[in-house]
């Protein structure tokens, strides 16, 4: 099924919603806030939805446990197929891209 404009921004929004409650478990606060989702693709044809994120580190250990849980978030999203999440590097990410919300929770200015 093909979705208009609209309904994929929708159907984002209720991705990120989605990812909000994957939960970093060294910091205790979602991906999201912690600004480490970087962009959402999703292909209005196909269903199929990239997630770009990075790690707060590279050599992050918790790279296939966020995976994982970020899939089974998607599963509650009925128009994704085939979740991929690709990390990347570049931007490098610094407290900067944590919300207000994240930055307050951990004590950060």
């Amino acid at each position: 099924m093909a979705y208009t404009e609209t309904e994929v921004e929708a159907i984002k929004e209720r991705v990120l919603a989605a990812l909000e409650t994957v939960i970093d478990p060294e910091l205790g606060i979602d991906i999201v806030n912690l600004g480490l989702v970087y962009e959402v693709l999703f292909d209005g044809e196909t269903g199929h939805t990239v997630i770009k994120m990075t790690l707060t580190t590279m050599g992050c250990p918790l790279a296939d446990v966020l995976t994982e849980s970020i899939h089974e978030a998607l599963a509650d999203v009925p128009e994704v197929a085939n979740p991929e999440v690709k990390l990347v590097w570049y931007p490098a990410w610094t407290t900067d891209k944590m919300s207000r919300y994240a930055r307050i929770a951990l004590g950060i200015r």
